[in-house]
């Protein structure tokens, strides 16, 4: 029904477009539409599916095809209807937004199609969706995708900005009316997605573990308290006599910095030097690696230590701090997922963020800002008098081997019954956690965490593609299981992808 109903708005959308080249476009489009309709029957008498028999539409799919109906009538949500299209202008627009609502179809069903190829064995000639994957993997298809978003790109240059801003509504208003229709197709079988839906939930406990900086972050949150340092920092001709608590002035303390950095950044590629120093690992062995991560735990006492010897943390007040937090600008989707994550009253849930920021007080800050207060948060602290930092570290957690030890201490406070782990993080410092968990997501491309992992035999997976495994393994009757200490850790580009698998649409 969606494909028919795009054909006719293809031909409506050929009929607005003012321009020829425009037309002749759209008009391919309209006959690779044609072609999946005659796939999508050649299904139905495959399947022996009586096509004349009525049949109630889904709701989701009721919705989207009203939404399309809608939008090529120039009917948009806040604005008022059309009358009769006089001007090229007119019909232009409407043509724009008509593109602006299929496009996504269009998007969505390429980046399916190729995913899917992916996870389909290259003998494996009896899978009953061969025909679709190939359809929408196809180099034609792909063509005809972008084509339609060049089409969009063309017809959109004359609108204004008012109007491009309608265009991207109706695009993201069209993806998640089409990710509705996907999520509203009966199951048939056990899937493995979305994971607080596993039956087993009814008596196990989700434990989800986070590192914060750049695993939730944009920024480091060292550079943070620093910045903080700096612009509170008392001015160069300021009297020595005027600076509370003894602190350097501002372009000091900036220069401090600036040693301090480059210097961490020397001794780190210096120490991943070293440990890569050891020959190749030819399988993957947790304990090899955790020996060789003991030299990083040292790296970073160390580098510790030259913070607080030089004082660059030394009177801080602990409510710009905590502003700072507020502000913490976190990753694209993290503060959704949580949220999202704790209104889940279906599971057992604990959640536990392990950092080694060296202000416990700025995460507490970042969350709590969200209304995410209940996440526990294992961190350093800096240490305050009257409001005002000392420039010492409280040092709680410093290093990989820190990391863990934490991450095995709060889970032995919850043996009353089966724990599902789960650890997300991005760096060398979470690598040992990640692989303690059932299941370790790594979020972004750390070249070190990669060049390490490598080196002692763990490997990356797409999340997406791991599912798929499971997912077939669900199918052959196997069950579908996560542990820890496999060696294999799965990557996801974003939050979204992580909240996806865990809390599903």
């Amino acid at each position: 029904m969606n494909n028919f109903l795009l054909f006719i708005r293809y031909e409506l959308a050929e009929e607005y477009a003012d321009d020829d080249d425009e037309k002749f476009s759209i008009a391919e489009l309209r006959r690779g539409i044609l072609k999946e309709l005659k796939m999508h029957y050649s299904f139905v008498q495959e399947w022996g599916t009586d096509s004349t028999a009525e049949i109630t539409p889904n709701p989701a799919t009721v919705r989207y095809t009203d939404f399309l109906l809608a939008t090529t009538s120039g009917k948009v949500e806040g604005q008022k209807a059309p009358g009769k299209l006089a001007t090229p202008f007119e019909k232009t627009k409407v043509a724009a937004y008509t593109l602006g609502a299929m496009t996504p179809c269009m998007r969505l069903y390429a980046f399916l199609g190729k995913e899917f190829q992916k996870c389909v064995h290259p003998n494996e000639e009896s899978h009953p969706y061969l025909k679709w994957i190939e359809t929408y993997s196809s180099e034609n298809f792909q063509a005809s995708a972008l084509q339609t978003e060049e089409l969009l790109d063309k017809l959109s240059v004359s609108l204004t900005g008012e109007e491009l801003d309608i265009i991207e509504r109706l695009y993201h208003q069209a993806m998640k009316l089409e990710i509705e229709f996907f999520n509203a197709q009966p199951l048939v079988q056990p899937v493995n997605v979305p994971l607080i839906k596993d039956p087993n939930f009814t008596k196990d406990r989700l434990m989800l573990f986070s590192d914060f900086d750049l695993t939730c972050t944009v920024l480091d949150s060292s550079a943070i308290l620093a910045e903080i340092a700096i612009v509170t920092a008392p001015k160069s001709d300021q009297p020595q006599s005027e600076t509370p608590m003894g602190r350097m002035s501002s372009a000091d303390l900036r220069k401090t910095w600036e040693i301090l950095s480059n210097q961490y950044v020397e001794d780190h590629e210096q120490c991943m030097e070293r440990i890569m120093a050891s020959g190749k690992a030819e399988k993957f062995k947790y304990e090899l690696l955790e020996k060789a991560l003991e030299q990083l735990a040292e790296f970073e006492k160390r580098a510790n230590d030259r913070v607080i010897e030089s004082e660059v943390l030394k009177g801080l007040n602990i409510e710009d701090i905590k502003r700072a937090g507020e502000r913490l600008i976190l990753q694209d989707g993290c503060t959704t997922f949580f949220q999202k994550l704790i209104q889940s009253d279906s599971i057992d849930l604990k959640v536990h963020i392990l950092s080694y920021c060296w202000c416990g007080n700025l995460i507490r800050s970042a969350f709590s800002s969200a209304g995410l207060d209940m996440l526990s948060i294992h961190a350093n602290e800096l240490v305050f008098s009257d409001s005002v930092s000392t420039g010492e570290i409280l040092k709680i957690m410093e290093s990989p081997i820190n990391k863990v030890q934490a991450f095995h201490s709060i889970l032995k406070e919850c043996e009353d019954k089966r724990n599902v782990r789960v650890y997300v993080g991005d760096s060398v410092g979470d690598l040992l956690c990640l692989l303690e968990a059932d299941i370790g997501i790594v979020i972004g491309n750390s070249s070190s965490l990669r060049k390490i992992s490598s080196h002692f035999g763990v490997s990356f997976v797409p999340l997406f593609s791991g599912l798929v495994m499971k997912q077939k393994e669900c199918r052959e009757g196997s069950p579908s299981t996560w542990n820890s200490r496999t060696g294999i850790l799965y990557t996801v580009s974003s939050w979204a992808e992580i909240h996806a698998f865990i809390l599903g649409w």
